[in-house]
C-alpha cells in the first residue's frame, strides 16, 4: 500500500561485501574536523578511533546506494536550552559537538550529566554543495534524531520530524544559496521527564540511571548526510523473496512526477545478471532462477540493480541494493507449532543486545565496532540476537545481513513505570511503531517483531492485540511477538495472538506450554554474572546480575548447563527460540559474555560456541515425539535405557519409586515391584496409568515431583497425577512418560530415584545431564507375569 515519500531508502550498491564493511569505496569526499572527546568511564578498542577523521565516515545506508553523497558528521556548533527558545541563525552557537553522537556521551565532546533539564538542543553547521550536484535535487538524511526535530536551511523552515529510532529526509533544493548554506536544526528531547506532558518511545533511557536502565542519549545519534538525485527519483524501495517459484517481489516508490515511468529490476550473482524484469509503480516479480538461500550457516546476498527510465525507454535514476532469499514460516513439527526457515526448524538460539557503549552510548564509536558485537555472536555459536528497546543504523542491519544473523527487531517502547498513554501518545507510539517496520522490512536477517515487553508502555490488552495484529497486517512476511515476557512484571497478561508465546524466567530456563497455534519462546532468560575489576561502570555504583558465579570456568559451566536445560525444553515441551542475557555487560548490569568495553570475553569461547551449536543442530533433527500405543490390562516392566544402567527396572519400595537391578535371580518381592499393569488413563482414557502388582488399586502418580505410588481415592488432582501419556522416547527410540497435568515434564530416573522433571536444571533430580536418555524407558514383558 502507498506510503508518504519521507525518504527511508532501503538498498546497495554492487560493491564486495569488503568494500562496504570497510567503508573503503563510499567514505566521505573530505574529512571533517572533529572536537576533543571527554574521558568516557571506560574505553573500548575504538575509542580512540572514533573522531581520528570524520566520524562513522561510511555510506549509511548500505541496503540503497547512489554513488555521490556528502557526510556531514563532524563538529557542529550547539546550544543547549531548558526552554523552547527560537532559532538563531547566522549566529555562533557557544559550544561544539561531534555529530553523531549524542550529547550525554564522551565521544560528542559534551558529555553532559543524564539529569541535565536543558531538553532543547540547537545544532549548527554551514556545507556547501558540490558543484557537479548542479540540476539535481539535493536530499538531506537524518539516520536517526532523538526525538523531535525541526530543521531550518538558510533561515528557512525545512521540515519537521517525531521519532527516535527512524530515518527521515527533506529536499532542501529551494533554500539552497549556490555557495555556503546555513544548517540549523532544533531537537526537543525529554526523555522521561514528562516535560510538556509527554510521552516519547525511549526504551532503556532514564535520566535517573541505575539498575536495567540507563543513560540517555538525546538528539543527533546518527550519521547527517547529502545525497543528490533526480527530480523525479527513486525514493525506496520494498524487496520481498518468494521461494515458492524463485522470485523476488519488488515494489518501487518514488518522488517527483514519474508519470509514464517504467522500473527495471535486474537481480545479479556478483556481476552476472541472473534475472530481470520491467514493471510499474506496483508490485512486479523478478526471476531468481535456482536461487541460492540464505540462512545463517550461508549467508549469500544478491544484488539487484533498479533503474527508473521515462516513458522513452531513458534511463531517469538508478539504484543499487542486496536482497537474501529466504522465508520465515511456521509448521507443525510432531504435533508443535514451530519457526521454519526455508521450511525446516531450527531452533533460534540467541541473546539480549541492548547496543549501549560507554564512550558513545547509543552510537557505536566506528562501524568496526558496530559490526563486533554481532561477530561475536557468530563466534560463540548463537544464530538469532534480539535487538532490545532499540533501533540500530542502517549499517548495523547489513552486518547482520551479511554475517548471517537472525534479527528479532523490538519496538522501543514508552518509559517503563507509571505509564497510561493518552490517545494521542498511544498513536504517536504506534506511527513510530510503522516507520521502524516500514525501514526494515527488505532486510533478511529481520525475521520478528516484537512489540511489547513485559508490560512497558501497556495501557489495555485490547491495544496490545490490536497493536500486534497491525503490525501483522503491514508486514505478513515475518512473525510478530505480541508481548515478549507477557508473565512478567507489569503486563497485563497474554495477549493470545501473535506467533509467539513469550515467557521471562530468570535464571531459567523454562518454556510456555507446547501449542499447535503459537510458537513457545524463551524471550529472556540467564543473566548469571562475573564481576571484571576494571572493566565494570555503574552510574549509581552498584552492581547487578540475576546470580553471581566466582570465575570464568564456573560462569561457563553455568551457561553449559542453562544450554542443556534449554536443549531438553526443545525436545521434551516444544521450546522453539530462546534469549539469553546478555551478549555485553551494560551499566551497572554485569551478566554478559563480554564486558561492557568489550575488552574481555568471560567465559569459555570455545565451550559456549559447542554447546550452542550443539543445541541447533539437535533441533535440525528433531525425532518423533509422537503418541505411542500400549497394550492395555497387560503386566509391563520399565527398563531404564541410560547407557551402563540398562540393567536396572523402576520399581516401588516402602511407597516410593526407585530404580533397581533386576534380574531372573532376583527375590520374588522385587521382581513384583518392577511390574505394573498397564490401565487407561485414570484422567484420560488415551494416556496411561501403572497399577501396582502386588498393590492392586495404587498406581503410579507424582507428588511434589518425586514419583510413588499411591491408592487411588478418586481425587481429580490424584487421578491427574496417575496419569502419563506415552510419547516415542525423546532419545528416538524406546518410550517416554509425560505428565498429563505438567506437560513438557517426565518420568525420570536420577541416582536410583524416579523423579518428575523436565531437564532444565535447578534441583540435582532435574539436571540436564543424561537427560534425554534418564526419560526414555523402554516397555518390556513383566518381571512378575
Amino acid at each position: 500500500m502507498p506510503r508518504t515519500l519521507r525518504a527511508r531508502p532501503r538498498t546497495w550498491l554492487l560493491l564486495t561485501a569488503a568494500a562496504l564493511v570497510t567503508g573503503s569505496l563510499l567514505t566521505a569526499p573530505t574529512a571533517a574536523r572533529a572536537v576533543p572527546g571527554r574521558t568516557p568511564p571506560l574505553t573500548t578498542p575504538w575509542t580512540s578511533q572514533a573522531l581520528a577523521g570524520t566520524p562513522l565516515p561510511e555510506y549509511p545506508r548500505p541496503q540503497m546506494t547512489r554513488p555521490d553523497w556528502q557526510n556531514l558528521n563532524g563538529e557542529w556548533q550547539l546550544r543547549q536550552s531548558a526552554t523552547d527558545d527560537p532559532p538563531q541563525f547566522n549566529t555562533n552557537l557557544p559550544e561544539r559537538i561531534n555529530v553523531p553522537f549524542p550529547v550525554e556521551s564522551a565521544l560528542s565532546g559534551v558529555m553532559r550529566a543524564a539529569g541535565d533539564n536543558r531538553h532543547y538542543l540547537h545544532y549548527r553547521r554551514t556545507f556547501a554543495v558540490p558543484a557537479d550536484w548542479a540540476g539535481r535535487r539535493v536530499q538531506l538524511h537524518f539516520g536517526a534524531v532523538d526525538w523531535q526535530t525541526t530543521v531550518w536551511v538558510n533561515g528557512t523552515e525545512v521540515g519537521r520530524h517525531t521519532g527516535g529510532y527512524d530515518a527521515f529526509t527533506f529536499d532542501i533544493t529551494p533554500q539552497l544559496n549556490g555557495g555556503t548554506n546555513e544548517l540549523v536544526v532544533k531537537v526537543w528531547d525529554p526523555t522521561d521527564s514528562r516535560q510538556n506532558g509527554s510521552l516519547p518511545a525511549i526504551g532503556k533511557q532514564t535520566r535517573t540511571p541505575g539498575g536495567i536502565f540507563y543513560t540517555p542519549s538525546s538528539g543527533i545519534w546518527q550519521t547527517v548526510w547529502l545525497e543528490p538525485t533526480p527530480a523525479a527519483s527513486i525514493s525506496s524501495v520494498d524487496l520481498y523473496p518468494n521461494l515458492a517459484d524463485n522470485t523476488l517481489r519488488v515494489r518501487v516508490f518514488t518522488r517527483g512526477n514519474v508519470s509514464g515511468h517504467s522500473v527495471l529490476a535486474e537481480a545479479l550473482d556478483g556481476g552476472t545478471v541472473v534475472g530481470s524484469a520491467t514493471g510499474g509503480l506496483t508490485e512486479f516479480a523478478v526471476p531468481v532462477p535456482n536461487a541460492r538461500r540464505w540462512s545463517p550457516d550461508d549467508p549469500f546476498l544478491y544484488h539487484l540493480r533498479v533503474t527508473l527510465r521515462s516513458g522513452g525507454g531513458a534511463q531517469v535514476d538508478r539504484t543499487t541494493h542486496y536482497f537474501g532469499m529466504r522465508e520465515i514460516t511456521t509448521g507443525l513439527v510432531n504435533g508443535v507449532l514451530r519457526p521454519k526457515l526455508n521450511g525446516q526448524f531450527v531452533f533460534q538460539a540467541g541473546t539480549l543486545d541492548q547496543g549501549y557503549w560507554p564512550d558513545g552510548l547509543y552510537t557505536a564509536p566506528t562501524d568496526a565496532a558496530l559490526a563486533f558485537d554481532l561477530r561475536k555472536h557468530k563466534d560463540l555459536g548463537f544464530n538469532m540476537v534480539r535487538k532490545h528497546i532499540k533501533v540500530e543504523p542502517q549499517r548495523w542491519f547489513y552486518h547482520a545481513d551479511r554475517l548471517g544473523l537472525l534479527v528479532w527487531q523490538d519496538i522501543p517502547s514508552l518509559t517503563a513505570q507509571n505509564v497510561d498513554p493518552n490517545d494521542a501518545q498511544q498513536a504517536q507510539f504506534e506511527a513510530e511503531a510503522r516507520e521502524i517496520v516500514d525501514e526494515h522490512r527488505s532486510s533478511p536477517s529481520v525475521v520478528a517483531y516484537v512489540v511489547y515487553n513485559e508490560g512497558w508502555g501497556e495501557r489495555s490488552l485490547a491495544d496490545t492485540r490490536r497493536v500486534g495484529q497491525n503490525i501483522r497486517n503491514q508486514d505478513p512476511t515475518r512473525l510478530v511477538n505480541t508481548h515478549s515476557g507477557h508473565n512478567c512484571c507489569q503486563s497485563l497478561g497474554n495477549p493470545g495472538n501473535g506467533d509467539m508465546d513469550d515467557w521471562h524466567v530468570y535464571v531459567g530456563p523454562d518454556s510456555p506450554p507446547a501449542s499447535t497455534t503459537r510458537i513457545s519462546v524463551l524471550g529472556e532468560f540467564g543473566g548469571p554474572g562475573l564481576r571484571t575489576p576494571g572493566h565494570e561502570y555503574s552510574p549509581d555504583g552498584s552492581f547487578n546480575a540475576y546470580e553471581w558465579q566466582p570465575n570464568s570456568a564456573a560462569l561457563t559451566d553455568r551457561y553449559v548447563g542453562l544450554v542443556a536445560g534449554t536443549r531438553n525444553l526443545m525436545v521434551g515441551k516444544g521450546l522453539s527460540a530462546s534469549v539469553y542475557t546478555e551478549i555485553t555487560d551494560l551499566e551497572g548490569e554485569l551478566n554478559g559474555f563480554l564486558t561492557y568495553d568489550r575488552q574481555v570475553i568471560k567465559m569459555d569461547q570455545n565451550r559456549v560456541r559447542a554447546a550452542n551449536q550443539a543445541l541447533i543442530e539437535a533441533s535440525k533433527v528433531l525425532g518423533n515425539s509422537g503418541p505411542v500405543a500400549l497394550p492395555i490390562h497387560t503386566r509391563r516392566s520399565l527398563q531404564v535405557t541410560t547407557p551402563g544402567f540398562t540393567n536396572r527396572y523402576l520399581r516401588h519400595q516402602n511407597g516410593l519409586a526407585y530404580t533397581e537391578v533386576v534380574d531372573a535371580g532376583s527375590p520374588a518381592l522385587l521382581r513384583q515391584d518392577a511390574t505394573y499393569t498397564v490401565r487407561p488413563g485414570l484422567a484420560d482414557a488415551g494416556c496411561y496409568s501403572f497399577e501396582s502388582v502386588n498393590y492392586p488399586g495404587q498406581y503410579l502418580r507424582h507428588i511434589e515431583s518425586r514419583v510413588r505410588n499411591s491408592p487411588d481415592d478418586g481425587s481429580a488432582l490424584m487421578r491427574a497425577d496417575a496419569t502419563w501419556c506415552a510419547r516415542t522416547g525423546l532419545t528416538g527410540s524406546g518410550v517416554s512418560f509425560e505428565s498429563y497435568n505438567f506437560r513438557g515434564s517426565y518420568l525420570r530416573h536420577h541416582a536410583a530415584q524416579v523423579w518428575l522433571g523436565n531437564g532444565a536444571g535447578g534441583p540435582a533430580y532435574n539436571s540436564p545431564v543424561s537427560w534425554l536418555a534418564d526419560v526414555t524407558w523402554n516397555v518390556t514383558g513383566p518381571w512378575a507375569p
